[in-house]
């Protein structure tokens, strides 16, 4: 889409710094203005803009100040994009930085197509992430009056042997004493803060509860919920980060918004991969970690999955509201193929953790295939089939190059 102007600005808390760069490759980039941060002053800025250059383009960066300068341009009949700041080029050799500077540069970069645009939340789904980030702040201030508690007895010289925070610890921290006062006042005064934190995150997930349904993305929250290890926070915190996952064309795009892409440094001939980026959402990152932990647990051999259904269909999994879909690709629904278990086992072994005797495993193959292309030589069929992966196998254990063979045990080797 062509627009006759195209409009930075360098939003802050007080002012609104505006740069204009025409239309066309060597179309003037010139400074503007500066204006107040408030409606009324930005509505005037798009009447004034609005009958210079007729059809606009606004952008600014993401920021501290939010998405409501963007929802009162696009209401006022005109083009906003907010782009990512971390993602806007910036000179090597760069060494002067000012809210002028700043605007110039992304009305021309804006201009040149080089700016990156994040996806902006309407109102209901903004306010649904800023609950669940409440709670996120409101866990962390939990673990940290947590340490504060441990490190002052540890101080004291006081331990306690058994699960901490169980209901055993409580009582145990509640019967402590200190002779001094003002150790016990310091440490009672801790313990009240734990239980304020506590009951703050019990009331935000009671909210989050009850608010869930109503929201449009609550279906989402739902099905989330059927796969192990993923409960009512973690899949509300996914689906708060994450937003509406249709606007991902592919599950790479996904991955790289939560920062599970693999790093690499590579260069002419050679190829190196670090390990993930984890340059995506902070808090979506905090929130990774539970699912893929409990989804390495395997399932029973003997379980199908109509039996794993009704055994497993228990509130605490929130199965029972899952689409058929859902129940049928949940780890906790289906059983694992025995093409995971070989998956898991060559994972371990890239890591140098031998898990059996390979070489042994592919010997016993050879000889069931020699047993069964004898039990069929008399037929005469299937025997080219056979020895094809009889020849597939010997040609595999021949180019293994990571099967070690035992080194014999040499008693001159140990010391002394």
């Amino acid at each position: 889409m062509e627009f006759n102007a195209y409009i930075g600005l360098d939003v802050r808390k007080e002012t609104i710094t505006v740069a204009i760069a025409e239309t066309g490759r060597t179309g003037e980039v010139r400074f503007f203005g500066e204006i107040a941060n408030t409606p009324d002053a930005v509505a005037n800025l798009l009447k004034k803009l609005g009958g210079r250059h007729g059809k606009s383009h606004f952008v600014y960066e993401a920021g501290p100040c939010g998405y409501g300068l963007y929802r009162q341009i696009n209401a006022a009949g005109y083009d906003c994009e907010v782009v990512s700041p971390t993602h806007t080029p910036r000179r090597a050799g760069d060494r002067v930085k000012t809210d002028r500077r700043d605007a110039v540069t992304l009305a021309r970069l804006s201009r040149a197509g080089e700016l990156t645009s994040v996806w902006v939340p309407d109102e209901a789904h903004e306010a649904m992430r800023d609950l669940i980030r409440a709670r996120e702040a409101t866990t962390k201030d939990v673990r940290q009056i947590r340490q504060r508690i441990q490190s002052f007895l540890l101080r004291q010289g006081r331990r306690y042997a058994g699960a901490v925070w169980k209901k055993k610890h409580r009582v145990w921290l509640a019967n402590q004493s200190f002779a001094h006062p003002a150790q016990q006042i310091a440490f009672q005064i801790y313990l009240n803060a734990m239980d304020q934190a506590l009951e703050r995150k019990e009331l935000i997930d009671k909210q989050i509860k009850a608010l869930v349904p109503e929201w449009s993305l609550g279906p989402n929250v739902e099905a989330l919920q059927a796969l192990s290890g993923i409960a009512l926070a973690v899949a509300a915190g996914i689906v708060a980060e994450i937003g509406d996952m249709r606007r991902f064309d592919n599950p790479r795009q996904l991955m790289a918004f939560l920062g599970l892409f693999p790093g690499e440094l590579s260069s002419g001939s050679k190829r190196k991969l670090t390990g993930i980026t984890q340059a995506g959402s902070l808090v979506g990152a905090s929130l990774k970690p539970p699912g893929p932990i409990a989804c390495r647990r395997r399932s029973r051999s003997g379980d199908n999955a109509a039996a794993a259904i009704d055994r497993l269909i228990h509130p605490r999994h929130h199965l029972e509201g899952a689409s058929q879909i859902m129940r049928e690709i949940s780890p906790h629904a289906c059983t694992r193929q025995k093409g995971a278990d070989r998956h898991y086992r060559h994972r371990a072994r890239a890591r140098w953790l031998h898990l059996g005797n390979r070489a042994a495993s592919r010997t016993k193959s050879n000889q069931r295939i020699i047993k069964r292309q004898d039990t069929i030589r008399g037929s005469g069929q299937g025997v080219g089939a056979c020895q094809g992966i009889l020849r597939q196998n010997e040609e595999r254990q021949n180019r293994s190059p990571r099967v070690r063979p035992r080194q014999p045990y040499d008693e001159s080797s140990e010391c002394g």
